[in-house]
């Protein structure tokens, strides 16, 4: 029995050690040169880069969700959406409309989800500010607390801060995730949603070290 035991063991120690040593820098993820400050110094930061018209990003929703579920205490997490392209901004610039009307707090919506869903699902491209109105309405936003919002000085600076990052975390495409301004991986890194997620994980133990 103690044998087998030690057997046991050791092939769980040989499994770990080489699901470690197949996360590289340079494959699986990449440093952020020069690495980026974070909004915390007291835990590991986490951020997602996103667009809502992009497939991947709705798909690695689900496992994003459960991945939440189970983080670490010490780790703290943000959503910035990408802006690369005009049509990218208009989406960031309703991500962060939502945010200022409280629409994330709603526990009886995801407008996160829904979003990615009224795109992906549903087939509606959102993809201009009258689309996105009726969309907030469903919502119960008025169209004169929608249009205040929208174009106002803390959207417009939240979307331009968006696209700078973008850049700064210098992401080849989304959805790219940011492990505390050091490192990045994204889906072809990690070999699909999964992968990418157990990278992520790897990171903050990494960070978690020091």
């Amino acid at each position: 029995m103690k044998f087998k035991l030690f057997i046991a063991i050791l092939l769980t120690t040989l499994i770990s050690n080489v699901a470690t040593a197949s996360i590289d820098e340079g494959i699986e993820y990449k440093l952020v040169l020069p690495a980026q400050p974070t909004i915390t110094t007291k835990k590991v930061e986490v951020i997602e880069l996103f667009w809502y018209g992009c497939p991947h990003c709705y798909q690695l929703e689900p496992h994003m969700k459960d991945w939440l579920a189970k983080k670490p205490d010490n780790v703290v997490f943000y959503r910035i959406p990408a802006v690369f392209s005009l049509a990218w901004g208009l989406h960031a610039r309703a991500f962060y409309t939502a945010k200022s009307l409280g629409l994330f707090d709603d526990g009886k919506l995801d407008f996160h989800e829904a979003f990615f869903v009224e795109i992906h699902k549903n087939k509606k491209r959102l993809n201009n500010q009258k689309s996105i109105e009726a969309f907030f309405a469903r919502f119960g936003v008025s169209s004169e607390d929608f249009n205040n919002t929208f174009f106002s000085f803390a959207v417009n600076t939240k979307v331009n801060r968006a696209a700078v990052l973008s850049k700064r975390y210098q992401a080849e495409g989304v959805p790219t995730i940011i492990v505390n301004g050091k490192y990045r991986t994204d889906g072809p890194m990690g070999g699909g949603h999964k992968g990418m997620l157990k990278i992520v994980d790897f990171l903050i133990e990494k960070e978690s070290k020091k």
